[in-house]
């Protein structure tokens, strides 16, 4: 009996030897369990070693495998070849990115922004260990949770217009990541933190069409940060203006 294959178009792309990105199709075999991901392991295991792309954990958790898959961003550890039967499936490279080879984008752009909105905790003062932990109440924990499950995966930068128009724009998953240390009851960076967000390609830049929640496989509302980013800069502009000796922490 014959095996049932489907095709995957996937963009190809060797710097030196191509002028541009092209398109090269492979013939897998179907089967209803598989990802798209395997099928791209197969090709690289069956058919054609020099194929390139990123993946490690194949759980949705390291967010690497992120790419375009039928012009959608998609983890593709998480796209089953049957939503797409029978086919054919196009695999591109992240939208709005650099491409170095293949399906490989480069991230230097994000990884930039990310360091600017700092993304971890900050202390006025550290207290000594021997004092214990900084605790939370849960109603404390819930303010930043969601905001908290960001996993890197960059499909929210490939759905957003406003980044593909004007790249300078922060963006929505540092914007989230900086909001959710705002949030955070532990922290106390959030005066070094707005001036990068309030910036003119920080929040103000966001015109809410809300595609970065949309896809989003964590299901982080970065849209919802953003916004909620833009009303604690406009209350402290507006406590500026009423209480020029002091506003928000």
């Amino acid at each position: 009996m014959r095996e049932e294959t489907i095709t995957l178009e996937v963009t190809r792309y060797r710097p030196g030897h191509d002028s541009e990105p092209r398109t090269e199709s492979f013939a897998v075999p179907y089967q209803k369990d598989w990802v798209v991901l395997d099928a791209l392991n197969h090709i690289k295991d069956q058919l054609d070693g020099t194929l390139t792309y990123r993946w490690s954990c194949r759980m949705g958790v390291c967010g690497s495998c992120g790419m375009m898959v039928n012009g959608v961003p998609k983890l593709t550890c998480s796209a089953f070849l049957r939503d797409y039967y029978p086919g054919p499936i196009r695999v591109e490279p992240l939208a709005n990115f650099p491409v170095i080879r293949d399906l490989v984008v480069s991230l230097d752009d994000f990884m930039e922004k990310l360091r600017r909105v700092k993304p971890w905790l900050i202390r006025a003062v550290e207290k000594p260990v021997s004092e214990g932990e900084y605790r939370q109440t849960p109603a404390q924990l819930e303010d930043y949770k969601q905001f908290s499950m960001c996993i890197n995966c960059m499909l929210c930068y490939a759905a957003c217009p406003v980044y593909g128009l004007a790249p300078a724009f922060v963006g929505p998953a540092a914007i989230a990541l900086a909001y959710r240390y705002n949030m955070d009851s532990r922290d106390e960076g959030y005066k070094l933190r707005e001036p990068i967000l309030s910036e003119s390609v920080g929040v103000w830049e966001c015109t809410f069409v809300g595609e970065c929640s949309v896809v989003c496989p964590k299901g982080v509302d970065p849209a919802a940060a953003i916004q909620r980013s833009k009303v604690a800069g406009a209350k402290d502009w507006a406590m500026a203006m009423l209480m020029p000796w002091g506003g928000r922490r």
